[in-house]
């Protein structure tokens, strides 16, 4: 628990890669010249499928910039090459097999490979029965050839903070300092890789994997910050697109260029104005508490969480070992890190409502301890699969999200915005905005990366889904990318939480008849949540197998696990 909180969840909250085909612009991987994966058998002792695994060579370079108005293919210059790895469950049904689906959980810095051991909890049995599914590790991430500043993740200890985000001037100096930190070693020791990072990169490696599984269009899922990914790919390779769908959608020109000379003034974590989104939902949370069945922090859970929180400010609860020595101290930040965790899944809502009584009643460590590991359970948080050797949370982030957004190059632009963002927005404005100030001094960019414009016509329609209450990719950015994207489909799910996976059945059933026959839901369609939190629920609802709460943990980012452990 003691380290800081590094939000990658824009996309958020949790979740990180499109693949796709390319049409008029962007390199064409064309069929005569396609790459190849050599399948193995892998991950049969989860028992959940027969998954095969490879990888794919790819340029670390390629040729020509495609900023989206190139008409001509595109070509590597046979240089340097990188390795992204792969992992597929194949269809059920191989007679009337359609193609492979691409999904990425998020991120950026997710693992697609991860993500899609959780398949079979995922989607529905005719999606598994028609499709090959296909998760993978972007350029730069876990499996694939990685950006690694570090011999061991035990030489990360200077980058951790005894707090989520920086509240005053003291823990701000701390945090540029943990920042400078990381930015020093990516700059010794991150290589080439550090470099060629951008989005537009990985929809481009993902142009070679839709060629290399035989596919002549993409179909595709990407939740979180994979929507950008997905948007991106949709505008560099717009005639290759089958069925592509975004869900818990970023506003793309938030992310990376921002309104006229915004990007010289506003961090890209403030333009997505998540801090709102986190807000809007935690009211939303004190409204069905108070209003529903037995949620422990209710009544008046709004004024008692204000209290909470002035309480933790002045005082934090000390957490000591057997010995009396303090091991942490649970601040106002990690209550709001733990806060804007529950709210990516409402399903977590009723433990959430207990650790919150108990810290409010001043428990004792042993208490706390206990309540708090009920809390994260319910969140699905555990230990990560063992693979690779070195997981490289810490600089995945950054590397791609530095490498896509344009940002203000001085420290004092986080501090001012922060600041304003907590008195505009509630609770979350600091920590959002402080989500991405390792990009100040970052040492890496990337040339080729891909700033719009993101109106380009797709071969086919895209759907686009937006939770109304969505903590980390608010509401809005599904709006934004729809009026973007002509012959785009928007669907709204009235639900509580980061994505619709696992929310609703009409989203599910949405789902999959787009991706399967390729129909989208009527215009203005809304679908409900399954389960109203706090209200009474079909059991099935009630009793979720702790699979299901695994595959949504992988949409909360690995920096805000780590800060709430």
């Amino acid at each position: 628990m003691g380290s800081r909180s590094r939000l990658c969840a824009l996309s958020c909250v949790l979740a990180l890669v499109l693949t796709g085909a390319l049409g008029a612009t962007g390199f064409a991987a064309t069929e005569s010249n396609a790459p190849q994966i050599a399948w193995s058998p892998c991950y049969r002792e989860l028992n959940r499928g027969d998954f095969e695994c490879g990888n794919l060579a790819v340029p670390l370079v390629y040729s020509s910039r495609n900023d989206g108005q190139d008409q001509a293919d595109r070509r590597d210059d046979g240089g340097a090459q990188i390795s992204v790895a792969v992992v597929r469950l194949p269809a059920g049904d191989r007679q009337h097999r359609i193609g492979s689906m691409f999904i990425n959980p998020g991120g950026p810095g997710g693992s697609g490979v991860d993500f899609a051991l959780f398949a079979p909890f995922l989607f529905s049995p005719d999606v598994l029965a028609r499709f090959d599914v296909v998760g993978f590790d972007p350029r730069g991430i876990f499996r694939s050839t990685q950006l690694r500043c570090f011999n061991s993740s035990a030489e990360w200890a200077p980058y951790f903070t005894p707090f989520a985000f920086p509240s005053n001037d003291q823990e701000e100096r701390a945090w540029i300092k943990a920042d400078r930190f990381l930015d020093n070693a990516c700059a010794a020791r991150g290589g080439a890789i550090r470099d060629h990072m951008s989005t537009a990169n990985v929809a481009r490696d993902l142009d070679r994997l839709r060629a290399a599984v035989g596919d002549k269009q993409l179909t595709y899922v990407g939740y979180s910050y994979g929507s950008y990914l997905g948007v991106t790919y949709a505008n560099l390779f717009p005639n290759r697109v089958r069925a592509l769908i975004v869900d818990g959608v970023l506003d793309p020109i938030a992310w990376s260029t921002g309104v006229g000379r915004e990007s010289e003034t506003v961090p890209f974590s403030t333009r997505l104005r998540s801090d709102q989104g986190a807000q809007a939902t935690v009211q939303e949370f004190f409204r069905l508490c108070d209003r529903g069945a037995g949620c422990a922090f209710a009544p008046k859970s709004a004024k008692r969480f204000a209290e909470l929180s002035d309480r933790l400010r002045e005082e934090p609860i000390l957490l000591r070992d057997p010995t009396g020595q303090v091991v942490f101290e649970f601040n106002y930040s990690l209550l709001i890190a733990n806060t804007l965790g529950a709210m990516y899944d409402s399903s977590s809502w009723p433990s959430f409502a207990e650790f919150l009584a108990f810290l409010e009643a001043q428990a004792g460590p042993d208490d706390l301890r206990a309540s708090l590991a009920a809390f994260h359970s319910s969140l699905g948080l555990g230990p990560k699969l063992a693979d690779p050797d070195y997981r490289n949370q810490i600089e995945g982030f950054p590397g791609v999200a530095c490498s896509d957004s344009d940002n203000p190059s001085s420290y004092s632009a986080w501090s001012r915005q922060g600041a304003q963002a907590d008195k505009r927005f509630g609770y979350f404005g600091r920590i959002w905005t402080w989500a991405s100030s390792i990009c100040a001094e970052w040492p890496g960019s990337d040339r080729d990366r891909y700033m719009g414009p993101f109106t380009r016509s797709t071969a086919n329609p895209v759907l686009v889904i937006g939770n109304n209450f969505d903590p980390a990719t608010r509401y809005q950015g599904a709006v934004t990318v729809s009026g973007l994207l002509p012959k785009s489909r928007l669907l709204t799910v009235h639900g509580w939480g980061h994505t619709s996976i696992l929310m609703s059945a009409c989203a599910d059933a949405a789902v999959t008849a787009y991706l399967v026959r390729q129909t989208l839901p009527a215009t203005g369609t809304v679908c409900e949540q399954d389960a109203v939190p706090f209200a009474s629920a079909p059991v099935s609802a009630r009793t979720a197998a702790s699979a299901n709460a695994r595959a949504r943990a992988a949409l909360i980012p690995d920096a805000l696990s780590r800060a709430m452990r």
